[in-house]
Parts: structure tokens; C-alpha cells; sequence
């Protein structure tokens, strides 16, 4: 009985959305009354300034008192108001905005939904496949594993492992464009985020992976969005030769999951946010190392490296 707090009402989420909203509503709708009022006001003071004081009672526009067009223009803006009070907000508030959100989140997760049901499928035949062929000869075998998709990585780094700021490339190089074009034309690019964003557009001739977390992340025809980079792995593992792109992070999860590491190394330092991994030369032999010169088209120093794993 004393000392006791009362108990303080608790007020439903949704509850109070609906009170805040209705708020909003009443203030909307005072100063559309309000806009009625100085407007009735200030058409009766144009036409008193114009027929009574004889303000420009001389002028005239297409033959019409300048005043009837002060007044038009101010009910235009009143009419204007009143829309946007009683049309715009009823038809495109809160309610309406939900309703477009679930739609974009339904369309997406039905897209999800078709490309898992298309993966069980796909893994289903794979089983009854390897069950079928349990009794094949070690030739047969050997052949299978020669089929088996590759996974690689393909980065352009300096000498400090930079590879970009604020979520662009550091550096022009046009043959390290292209070689990322040849190498990477008809096989699956798997990418975070904000890489994506980083193009203009996507990429002709490759199938987009992109991994982000957001429920309702919206991308283009064709594009594929899943949530981790092992879904991404698994998108792909049907094509030959599949490509991770970045961005750092992306690199970071992927290094001890990749068959070999297509590195592009600019021989330059260079200020940066985003860096790739060291490379462990225990874990990683190099294969490959083709030099290019700084010349009219490079401003750079570079060399083409390929790295196996051991």
C-alpha cells in the first residue's frame, strides 16, 4: 500500500504510431485552414490595394487587372495544399509505404525461395548421381575430379596491400581491367555489398553474386542476392572457374576457402581504407609473374601474379 509505485500504462508500439500519425493529421490539417484564411484575407487586401488605393491600377496583363492573377497563383498554392493534405497523404502515407515495402520483400523472398528450391533439386540429382556411380573405376573418378568447379580470387593490390578508398579503385590500369574482363567474362562474380554499388552498372557477359545481409535489398534483373559467402560459393559451384571480386572483408572469409589467387601487384604504396589479406607463402606457391612497365597508358609500375595452393 505505501511506498508502492503505480504502475506507469504502457502503450502499444502500433497504439502509438496511430496517435503520432493522427497528430500529424490534425496539425496538417489546421494549417491547411489556416492557409484558407490568410488566403481569403489576402485576396479581399489585393482587391481593396487595386479598385479602392489604386495600387497599378493601371497595370494590366492580356487585358486583366494584375490582381486577379495574384489571386489565381495564391489558389493555386491552396489547391495545391489541399491535395497534398487529403490526397497525397492518404493515398501515399504511412499505410501506403508499408504496403510497397512488403510487396518489395515478398517479391524478394519468393525469388530466394525459387532459387533454394532450384539448389535442392539440384543437390537431390547430385546425390542420386554419386550413389548410381558408386561403382566406377578409379579412371572415372579421376576424370570427375578434374571436372570440379575452381574458386578464385582476383585483386588488384600495392606493394601495402591497398585496394581502395571510400569504395573506388586508387588507381588506373588498363591492362589490369582487361585482364580482369578476360579472365572473368562468362563465369560467376561473387561480391559483397558495397562493391556492387561501386559499378555504374553490372557487368556484360557475368553472373552477379552479391552477399549482403538486408531483408529488403533491391537489385537488378539477373543479379543474385544471397546471405553469406558460403550460399554465394554454392550459387556458383556449377561453373568451372567462379571469381570473387571484394571487396576486403569478402577477401578476408575467403582466403581459406579458394583454389588459387589471380593478384594483380601495383609496385606502389598507396593511402587506403580497404586492404587485401597477406599472402602466406607457406600456403601459397607462386606460379606465375609477369612484369609490365610504367608507360603512357600506366602510371605504375605492376606484375601480373598467380598463386596455387600448395
Amino acid at each position: 500500500m505505501f511506498g508502492k509505485k503505480k504502475p506507469t500504462p504502457q502503450i502499444d508500439k502500433d497504439q502509438l504510431e496511430l496517435i503520432e500519425n493522427a497528430q500529424k493529421r490534425i496539425k496538417q490539417k489546421k494549417r491547411l485552414y489556416a492557409h484558407f484564411v490568410i488566403f481569403l484575407i489576402g485576396a479581399i487586401f489585393l482587391i481593396i490595394a487595386n479598385t479602392v488605393l489604386g495600387i497599378g491600377k493601371d497595370f494590366k496583363l492580356f487585358g486583366i487587372d494584375w490582381f486577379v492573377f495574384g489571386i489565381l497563383f495564391w489558389l493555386f498554392l491552396f489547391i495545391y495544399h489541399l491535395l497534398n493534405v487529403f490526397v497525397t497523404q492518404k493515398f501515399m502515407g504511412k499505410a501506403w509505404e508499408k504496403e510497397q515495402l512488403d510487396k518489395l520483400v515478398a517479391k524478394q523472398q519468393n525469388r530466394v525461395d525459387k532459387l533454394k528450391a532450384g539448389l535442392v533439386k539440384e543437390e537431390t540429382l547430385i546425390a542420386q548421381t554419386e550413389v548410381d556411380s558408386a561403382a566406377t573405376s578409379d579412371t572415372q573418378m579421376a576424370n570427375t575430379k578434374s571436372l570440379k568447379s575452381e574458386l578464385t580470387v582476383i585483386v588488384a593490390a600495392a606493394e601495402n596491400d591497398a585496394i581502395g578508398k571510400g569504395n573506388k579503385l586508387i588507381w588506373h590500369l588498363s591492362d589490369d581491367l582487361k585482364r580482369f574482363k578476360s579472365l572473368t567474362s562468362g563465369h560467376h562474380i561473387i561480391m559483397g555489398r558495397k562493391t556492387f554499388e561501386s559499378f555504374p552498372k553490372p557487368l556484360p557477359n557475368r553472373t552477379h553474386v552479391v552477399i549482403t545481409r538486408q531483408a529488403d535489398y533491391s537489385a537488378p534483373q539477373g543479379v543474385i542476392l544471397v546471405n553469406s559467402l558460403e550460399d554465394a560459393i554454392d550459387v556458383a559451384k556449377n561453373d568451372s572457374r567462379a571469381f570473387i571480386i571484394g571487396g576486403g572483408q569478402i577477401y578476408k572469409q575467403a582466403m581459406s576457402l579458394v583454389d588459387k589467387i589471380e593478384l594483380t601487384r601495383v609496385h606502389h604504396d598507396f593511402e587506403a581504407d580497404t586492404f587485401f589479406p597477406k599472402i602466406d607463402t607457406t600456403i601459397w606457391k607462386e606460379t606465375s609473374n609477369v612484369f609490365h612497365k610504367k608507360d603512357e597508358g600506366h602510371d605504375y609500375e605492376f606484375s601480373f601474379l598467380t598463386y596455387e595452393r600448395k
